[in-house]
Protein backbone atom coordinates (compact mmCIF):
# COMPACT_ATOMS: atom_id res chain seq x y z
CA UNK A 1 0.00 0.00 0.00
CA UNK A 2 1.15 3.45 -0.41
CA UNK A 3 1.48 6.38 1.92
CA UNK A 4 -2.34 7.61 0.52
CA UNK A 5 -4.17 8.52 3.66
CA UNK A 6 -6.79 6.89 2.24
CA UNK A 7 -6.96 3.32 0.35
CA UNK A 8 -8.25 3.05 -2.93
CA UNK A 9 -9.48 -0.25 -3.57
CA UNK A 10 -11.43 -2.13 -6.88
CA UNK A 11 -13.39 -4.50 -6.47
CA UNK A 12 -14.03 -6.10 -9.57
CA UNK A 13 -17.46 -8.44 -10.54
CA UNK A 14 -18.90 -8.11 -13.73
CA UNK A 15 -22.43 -10.20 -13.34
CA UNK A 16 -24.73 -11.25 -12.60
CA UNK A 17 -27.74 -10.14 -10.02
CA UNK A 18 -27.39 -12.68 -7.24
CA UNK A 19 -23.82 -12.48 -7.60
CA UNK A 20 -23.13 -9.05 -6.72
CA UNK A 21 -25.56 -9.06 -4.15
CA UNK A 22 -23.48 -11.46 -2.59
CA UNK A 23 -20.12 -9.42 -2.86
CA UNK A 24 -21.60 -6.52 -0.62
CA UNK A 25 -20.19 -7.98 2.65
CA UNK A 26 -16.66 -7.47 1.43
CA UNK A 27 -17.81 -3.65 -0.02
CA UNK A 28 -19.15 -2.91 3.40
CA UNK A 29 -16.17 -4.52 5.24
CA UNK A 30 -13.60 -2.86 3.23
CA UNK A 31 -15.51 0.74 3.69
CA UNK A 32 -16.22 0.41 6.97
CA UNK A 33 -13.18 -1.44 8.85
CA UNK A 34 -10.44 0.39 6.58
CA UNK A 35 -12.02 3.15 5.53
CA UNK A 36 -11.50 2.82 2.07
CA UNK A 37 -12.34 4.46 -0.50
CA UNK A 38 -14.00 1.87 -2.60
CA UNK A 39 -14.70 1.55 -6.59
CA UNK A 40 -16.35 -1.57 -8.37
CA UNK A 41 -16.19 -2.39 -12.23
CA UNK A 42 -19.22 -4.43 -13.37
CA UNK A 43 -21.39 -4.38 -16.38
CA UNK A 44 -23.32 -1.49 -17.37
CA UNK A 45 -26.68 -3.82 -17.06
CA UNK A 46 -25.85 -4.06 -13.00
CA UNK A 47 -24.98 -0.47 -12.35
CA UNK A 48 -28.37 -0.22 -10.59
CA UNK A 49 -27.35 -2.63 -7.92
CA UNK A 50 -24.68 -0.32 -6.60
CA UNK A 51 -25.33 3.14 -7.59
CA UNK A 52 -27.80 2.83 -4.43
CA UNK A 53 -24.90 1.08 -2.11
CA UNK A 54 -23.26 4.15 0.17
CA UNK A 55 -20.37 1.60 0.80
CA UNK A 56 -19.37 2.26 -2.75
CA UNK A 57 -17.94 5.63 -4.37
CA UNK A 58 -17.68 5.02 -7.59
CA UNK A 59 -18.88 2.17 -10.12
CA UNK A 60 -17.34 1.95 -13.75
CA UNK A 61 -18.54 -0.09 -16.20
CA UNK A 62 -18.62 -2.02 -19.63
CA UNK A 63 -20.92 -3.23 -22.09
CA UNK A 64 -18.29 -6.20 -23.28
CA UNK A 65 -14.50 -5.48 -23.17
CA UNK A 66 -12.43 -4.10 -20.31
CA UNK A 67 -10.97 -1.71 -22.64
CA UNK A 68 -13.59 0.57 -22.57
CA UNK A 69 -12.82 1.72 -19.28
CA UNK A 70 -8.74 0.65 -18.70
CA UNK A 71 -7.68 4.45 -19.83
CA UNK A 72 -9.59 5.77 -16.95
CA UNK A 73 -8.85 2.77 -14.00
CA UNK A 74 -5.29 3.70 -14.60
CA UNK A 75 -5.70 7.10 -13.65
CA UNK A 76 -7.20 5.84 -10.76
CA UNK A 77 -3.69 4.61 -9.31
CA UNK A 78 -5.09 1.72 -7.18
CA UNK A 79 -3.40 0.28 -4.13
CA UNK A 80 -5.27 -3.45 -4.65
CA UNK A 81 -7.74 -5.37 -7.02
CA UNK A 82 -10.26 -7.30 -5.00
CA UNK A 83 -11.25 -9.50 -8.00
CA UNK A 84 -14.33 -11.35 -7.29
CA UNK A 85 -15.01 -12.68 -11.15
CA UNK A 86 -11.95 -14.50 -11.66
CA UNK A 87 -11.86 -15.00 -15.34
CA UNK A 88 -10.20 -13.36 -18.34
CA UNK A 89 -11.88 -9.96 -18.76
CA UNK A 90 -10.71 -9.33 -14.96
CA UNK A 91 -7.32 -10.69 -15.46
CA UNK A 92 -6.83 -8.05 -18.30
CA UNK A 93 -7.92 -5.26 -15.88
CA UNK A 94 -5.18 -6.89 -13.10
CA UNK A 95 -2.26 -7.07 -15.85
CA UNK A 96 -2.95 -3.54 -17.17
CA UNK A 97 -3.00 -2.30 -13.74
CA UNK A 98 -0.18 -3.37 -12.34
CA UNK A 99 -1.05 -3.00 -8.60
CA UNK A 100 -1.32 -5.69 -6.16
CA UNK A 101 -4.41 -7.95 -6.09
CA UNK A 102 -5.70 -10.78 -5.12
CA UNK A 103 -8.64 -13.30 -7.10
CA UNK A 104 -11.56 -15.54 -4.49
CA UNK A 105 -11.43 -19.59 -5.60
CA UNK A 106 -14.05 -20.54 -7.70
CA UNK A 107 -13.57 -24.17 -6.63
CA UNK A 108 -14.21 -24.86 -10.53
CA UNK A 109 -12.23 -28.36 -9.78
CA UNK A 110 -14.20 -29.47 -7.18
CA UNK A 111 -17.40 -28.51 -8.97
CA UNK A 112 -16.65 -29.92 -12.09
CA UNK A 113 -15.84 -33.64 -10.46
CA UNK A 114 -19.51 -33.46 -8.40
CA UNK A 115 -21.04 -32.60 -11.95
CA UNK A 116 -19.32 -34.67 -14.12
CA UNK A 117 -18.42 -37.77 -11.86
CA UNK A 118 -20.59 -37.17 -8.97
CA UNK A 119 -17.30 -36.85 -6.91
CA UNK A 120 -18.11 -34.61 -3.68
CA UNK A 121 -15.58 -32.44 -2.74
CA UNK A 122 -17.00 -29.13 -2.46
CA UNK A 123 -15.47 -27.33 0.81
CA UNK A 124 -19.31 -26.63 2.58
CA UNK A 125 -18.44 -23.19 2.68
CA UNK A 126 -20.31 -20.50 1.69
CA UNK A 127 -19.52 -18.14 -1.59
CA UNK A 128 -19.45 -14.89 1.02
CA UNK A 129 -17.10 -16.05 2.97
CA UNK A 130 -14.58 -17.28 0.17
CA UNK A 131 -15.18 -13.38 -1.36
CA UNK A 132 -14.19 -12.25 1.84
CA UNK A 133 -11.08 -14.89 2.07
CA UNK A 134 -9.85 -12.83 -0.56
CA UNK A 135 -9.24 -9.56 1.74
CA UNK A 136 -8.26 -11.51 4.89
CA UNK A 137 -4.42 -9.94 3.98
CA UNK A 138 -5.89 -6.58 4.21
CA UNK A 139 -6.60 -7.84 7.77
CA UNK A 140 -10.46 -7.52 6.88
CA UNK A 141 -12.66 -10.08 8.92
CA UNK A 142 -16.44 -10.63 8.13
CA UNK A 143 -18.35 -8.58 10.20
CA UNK A 144 -21.46 -11.05 10.03
CA UNK A 145 -24.00 -8.69 9.52
CA UNK A 146 -25.30 -9.99 6.41
CA UNK A 147 -25.87 -9.59 2.75
CA UNK A 148 -26.94 -5.21 1.80
CA UNK A 149 -29.16 -4.08 -1.21
CA UNK A 150 -30.27 -0.38 -1.27
CA UNK A 151 -33.08 0.33 -2.80
CA UNK A 152 -33.61 3.95 -4.74
CA UNK A 153 -36.29 5.88 -2.69
CA UNK A 154 -38.25 6.71 -6.49
CA UNK A 155 -37.93 2.57 -6.39
CA UNK A 156 -40.11 2.05 -3.56
CA UNK A 157 -43.40 0.82 -4.45
CA UNK A 158 -46.54 2.32 -2.54
CA UNK A 159 -48.55 -1.44 -1.69
CA UNK A 160 -51.61 0.64 -1.73
CA UNK A 161 -51.51 1.69 -5.44
CA UNK A 162 -51.39 -1.74 -6.62
CA UNK A 163 -54.62 -3.43 -5.02
CA UNK A 164 -52.41 -6.31 -3.69
CA UNK A 165 -53.53 -6.71 -0.27
CA UNK A 166 -51.30 -7.39 2.89
CA UNK A 167 -50.02 -9.55 4.17
CA UNK A 168 -48.68 -10.86 0.79
CA UNK A 169 -46.23 -13.43 -0.50
CA UNK A 170 -43.98 -12.84 -2.94
CA UNK A 171 -43.45 -15.86 -5.57
CA UNK A 172 -40.23 -15.51 -7.82
CA UNK A 173 -41.50 -17.50 -11.11
CA UNK A 174 -38.25 -17.45 -12.93
CA UNK A 175 -34.14 -18.14 -13.10
CA UNK A 176 -31.86 -17.70 -15.32
CA UNK A 177 -32.12 -21.29 -16.65
CA UNK A 178 -35.10 -23.16 -17.29
CA UNK A 179 -34.08 -26.39 -14.92
CA UNK A 180 -34.22 -23.89 -12.31
CA UNK A 181 -37.25 -23.16 -12.64
CA UNK A 182 -41.05 -25.30 -11.20
CA UNK A 183 -43.30 -26.67 -14.06
CA UNK A 184 -45.88 -23.99 -14.43
CA UNK A 185 -48.23 -26.42 -13.03
CA UNK A 186 -46.75 -26.88 -9.90
CA UNK A 187 -46.86 -23.01 -9.56
CA UNK A 188 -50.25 -23.12 -10.21
CA UNK A 189 -50.99 -25.58 -7.64
CA UNK A 190 -48.83 -23.94 -4.83
CA UNK A 191 -50.34 -20.18 -5.42
CA UNK A 192 -53.90 -21.70 -5.82
CA UNK A 193 -53.47 -23.26 -2.03
CA UNK A 194 -52.41 -20.01 -0.94
CA UNK A 195 -54.26 -18.39 1.82
CA UNK A 196 -52.62 -14.89 0.90
CA UNK A 197 -52.18 -12.27 -1.64
CA UNK A 198 -49.42 -13.60 -4.29
CA UNK A 199 -47.35 -11.25 -6.17
CA UNK A 200 -45.92 -13.27 -9.29
CA UNK A 201 -42.26 -11.19 -9.79
CA UNK A 202 -40.13 -12.16 -12.42
CA UNK A 203 -38.26 -10.44 -15.68
CA UNK A 204 -39.75 -9.48 -19.02
CA UNK A 205 -39.15 -13.52 -20.24
CA UNK A 206 -41.73 -14.63 -16.95
CA UNK A 207 -44.31 -12.26 -18.29
CA UNK A 208 -46.43 -14.93 -20.48
CA UNK A 209 -46.22 -17.54 -17.60
CA UNK A 210 -47.32 -15.08 -15.21
CA UNK A 211 -49.99 -14.24 -16.89
CA UNK A 212 -51.15 -17.74 -17.49
CA UNK A 213 -50.31 -18.20 -13.55
CA UNK A 214 -52.65 -15.58 -12.50
CA UNK A 215 -55.37 -16.27 -14.58
CA UNK A 216 -55.68 -20.08 -13.51
CA UNK A 217 -55.19 -19.63 -9.32
CA UNK A 218 -57.10 -16.81 -8.62
CA UNK A 219 -57.91 -13.30 -7.93
CA UNK A 220 -55.73 -13.28 -5.24
CA UNK A 221 -52.84 -14.16 -7.76
CA UNK A 222 -51.13 -10.49 -9.24
CA UNK A 223 -49.07 -10.70 -11.86
CA UNK A 224 -45.96 -8.35 -11.71
CA UNK A 225 -43.45 -10.05 -13.50
CA UNK A 226 -41.91 -7.61 -16.36
CA UNK A 227 -43.86 -4.78 -15.04
CA UNK A 228 -41.42 -3.27 -12.30
CA UNK A 229 -37.60 -2.39 -12.73
CA UNK A 230 -34.84 -4.40 -10.49
CA UNK A 231 -35.26 -1.61 -7.91
CA UNK A 232 -39.01 -1.98 -7.67
CA UNK A 233 -39.39 -5.61 -7.93
CA UNK A 234 -36.70 -5.44 -4.75
CA UNK A 235 -38.91 -3.37 -2.97
CA UNK A 236 -41.79 -5.86 -3.47
CA UNK A 237 -39.77 -8.31 -2.16
CA UNK A 238 -38.99 -6.16 0.79
CA UNK A 239 -42.26 -5.94 2.18
CA UNK A 240 -43.55 -9.25 1.36
CA UNK A 241 -44.63 -11.50 4.43
CA UNK A 242 -42.47 -14.38 2.86
CA UNK A 243 -40.59 -15.22 0.07
CA UNK A 244 -41.14 -18.25 -2.54
CA UNK A 245 -38.31 -18.34 -4.86
CA UNK A 246 -35.57 -20.44 -6.98
CA UNK A 247 -32.30 -20.43 -7.12
CA UNK A 248 -31.88 -17.07 -8.41
CA UNK A 249 -31.22 -13.09 -7.65
CA UNK A 250 -33.82 -11.77 -5.74
CA UNK A 251 -33.34 -15.09 -3.45
CA UNK A 252 -30.46 -13.08 -2.45
CA UNK A 253 -31.90 -9.94 -2.52
CA UNK A 254 -34.77 -11.46 -0.35
CA UNK A 255 -32.02 -12.70 2.03
CA UNK A 256 -30.78 -9.47 2.38
CA UNK A 257 -33.46 -8.31 3.52
CA UNK A 258 -34.21 -10.87 6.19
CA UNK A 259 -37.05 -12.19 5.00
CA UNK A 260 -38.28 -15.55 5.87
CA UNK A 261 -37.84 -17.68 2.39
CA UNK A 262 -38.75 -21.00 1.01
CA UNK A 263 -36.04 -21.61 -1.84
CA UNK A 264 -36.60 -24.68 -4.69
CA UNK A 265 -33.76 -26.16 -6.30
CA UNK A 266 -33.68 -27.87 -9.32
CA UNK A 267 -30.53 -29.00 -11.50
CA UNK A 268 -28.15 -27.07 -9.23
CA UNK A 269 -27.33 -27.52 -5.34
CA UNK A 270 -26.75 -25.46 -1.88
CA UNK A 271 -23.94 -27.09 -1.56
CA UNK A 272 -22.48 -24.96 -4.09
CA UNK A 273 -22.09 -22.20 -1.62
CA UNK A 274 -24.88 -19.51 -3.13
CA UNK A 275 -27.76 -20.93 -0.64
CA UNK A 276 -29.40 -17.43 1.10
CA UNK A 277 -26.65 -16.25 3.54
CA UNK A 278 -27.89 -16.12 6.80
CA UNK A 279 -25.15 -15.59 9.25
CA UNK A 280 -27.12 -14.22 12.28
CA UNK A 281 -29.78 -16.84 11.50
CA UNK A 282 -31.57 -13.77 11.35
CA UNK A 283 -34.60 -15.33 9.34
CA UNK A 284 -35.68 -18.21 8.28
CA UNK A 285 -34.43 -20.60 5.02
CA UNK A 286 -36.56 -23.52 4.12
CA UNK A 287 -34.49 -25.64 1.16
CA UNK A 288 -36.71 -27.50 -0.97
CA UNK A 289 -34.62 -29.80 -2.72
CA UNK A 290 -34.88 -33.59 -4.29
CA UNK A 291 -31.98 -35.53 -2.36
CA UNK A 292 -30.16 -38.39 -3.35
CA UNK A 293 -31.11 -38.00 -7.53
CA UNK A 294 -28.35 -39.71 -8.85
CA UNK A 295 -28.29 -37.43 -12.09
CA UNK A 296 -28.61 -33.75 -9.30
CA UNK A 297 -26.25 -31.59 -10.06
CA UNK A 298 -25.96 -31.57 -13.38
CA UNK A 299 -24.65 -28.13 -14.35
CA UNK A 300 -23.42 -25.62 -11.86
CA UNK A 301 -25.38 -23.19 -13.70
CA UNK A 302 -28.28 -24.68 -15.52
CA UNK A 303 -29.60 -25.52 -18.99
CA UNK A 304 -32.92 -24.61 -20.89
CA UNK A 305 -33.61 -28.37 -20.74
CA UNK A 306 -33.31 -30.98 -18.82
CA UNK A 307 -29.82 -32.95 -20.49
CA UNK A 308 -31.86 -36.31 -19.08
CA UNK A 309 -35.58 -35.42 -20.76
CA UNK A 310 -37.03 -36.77 -17.52
CA UNK A 311 -36.70 -33.17 -15.39
CA UNK A 312 -37.24 -35.25 -12.09
CA UNK A 313 -35.24 -32.65 -10.25
CA UNK A 314 -38.37 -30.49 -10.40
CA UNK A 315 -40.77 -32.61 -10.98
CA UNK A 316 -40.57 -35.34 -8.36
CA UNK A 317 -40.82 -31.77 -5.77
CA UNK A 318 -43.86 -32.61 -4.20
CA UNK A 319 -45.79 -28.77 -3.99
CA UNK A 320 -47.42 -29.66 -0.92
CA UNK A 321 -44.13 -29.83 0.90
CA UNK A 322 -43.71 -26.04 -0.36
CA UNK A 323 -47.82 -24.72 0.83
CA UNK A 324 -47.24 -26.36 4.09
CA UNK A 325 -44.24 -24.35 4.29
CA UNK A 326 -46.04 -20.76 3.64
CA UNK A 327 -49.99 -21.40 5.34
Amino acid sequence: MNSREKYKILIIRFSSIGDIVLTTPVVRCLKQQLGAEIHYLTKYNYRQILDPNPHVDQVFTIQSRVGEVLSKLKMEKYDFIVDLHRNLRSRKVKTALHTRHKSFNKINLQKWLIVNLKVDRLPRVHIVDRYLDTVRGLHVENDGYGLDYFIRPEDELDLSTLSLGAPYLAFVIGAAHKTKCLPAEKIIRICQSSNFPIALLGGPGEKELGEVVAQKSGLHVHNFCGQFNLGQSASLVKQARRVITHDTGLMHIAAAFEKDIVSIWGNTIPDFGMYPYNPENSFENKMVEIDELPCRPCSKIGYDSCPKKHFNCMKQIDESRIIDLLN
